[in-house]
């Protein structure tokens, strides 16, 4: 289990209710659900990465653009899926970077799309097939 995510306690509450509007997209249910953390597993019981989020314990904001995490990658079964992870996104308020199309600088096939969640982290829905 991996993906820690540091978010000041005042915005906690408004993480959890933007990644519970997203993750079910991403094919994401709830985990853990307490005071002062949330995370989600791979639904249905298949194995992958747990995503937990805890409040910050140090000031600072958080930059991509800094040596750490990056962004998180969500892989998803069909295009169709990037395109309702990418529509939820929109309609969460989400900065969209680039629309759901095909990657040809990545390695075939990668259909994806890329957005910022609220406190600035890149998310992607990436489908690595050519289903619809």
């Amino acid at each position: 289990m991996i993906g820690h995510l540091g978010i000041n306690v005042p915005d906690l509450a408004a993480a959890k209710a933007y990644y519970d509007g997203l993750m079910p997209f991403l094919g994401f249910d709830e985990f853990l659900n307490a005071e002062d953390q949330f995370a989600y597993r791979p639904a249905d019981g298949k194995p992958g990465t747990f995503l937990f989020v805890y409040p910050a314990r140090e000031s600072g904001e958080y930059s991509r653009h800094r040596t750490g995490l990056q962004h998180v990658a969500f892989m998803v079964r069909t295009r169709s899926a990037v395109l309702a992870a990418h529509a939820q996104a929109v309609r969460l308020g989400s900065e969209v970077l680039h629309e759901p199309r095909h990657f040809p600088e990545y390695p075939p096939p990668y259909f994806a799309a890329f957005w910022l969640d609220p406190f600035g982290i890149m998310l992607e829905a990436v489908c690595h097939h050519d289903r619809a």
